[in-house]
């Protein structure tokens, strides 16, 4: 998982690995596309998923769709590309796969602070943990990285991240599986 660090150290990372990871997560943000986008645009071609906010994929892109922007994003090199929406949700594309979660309706966010951060490694850690990089298996990160951005906002920082159990992420797996799931007839 390279972090949100200027693309010239994010690239000095993988240079240093004696061989090349099962998968290369990449965060950054609208800051470094502003003064090192070239840079920016040299390690996106050696990582195989990027998570990137909405405004981040269509600057980086040029394009407003993010449909559009996920697609010319994935031209760049990376396999997946992990659109982050905040209270909206998010969304994964892959070879022409495309997967929406949305976030899980919380009646008080106290501090959105780290959110984006906590769903990266929550996403992150559920693939390590798995060792899963198919699709569905991304899905799944997907949501496991929402869940606990969800934890993230009820305080502030890290501080609802210090107290987490187990028991309590079961049950918001639980809160997303029941949000999102139902059955229909189609005629």
């Amino acid at each position: 998982m390279l972090g949100n660090l200027h693309p010239l150290t994010q690239q000095s990372v993988l240079d240093q690995m004696s061989k090349k990871p099962k998968l290369a997560i990449l965060d950054t943000m609208n800051f470094w596309m502003d003064i090192a986008m070239d840079d920016l645009k040299a390690v996106i071609k050696n990582i195989d998923v990027i998570t990137i906010n909405d405004e981040e994929a269509r600057q980086l892109s040029g394009e407003y769709s993010l449909v559009n922007a996920a697609k010319k994003i994935h031209e760049m090199g990376p396999k997946y590309v992990v659109i982050k929406k905040g209270e909206h949700g998010a969304l994964l594309f892959s070879e022409g796969n495309m997967f929406y979660a949305p976030a899980l309706p919380l009646a008080e966010v106290f501090d959105p602070t780290g959110a984006g951060d906590t769903f990266a490694g929550g996403f992150a850690g559920y693939i390590a943990k798995t060792g899963n990089i198919s699709f569905e298996n991304m899905k799944k990160a997907v949501i496991y990285g929402s869940a606990l951005a969800s934890f993230c906002v009820e305080k502030f920082g890290t501080e609802r991240m210090l107290t987490l159990t187990d028991k309590e992420i079961f049950e918001r797996l639980q809160q997303f599986k029941d949000l999102t799931q139902f059955d229909i007839e189609i005629n």
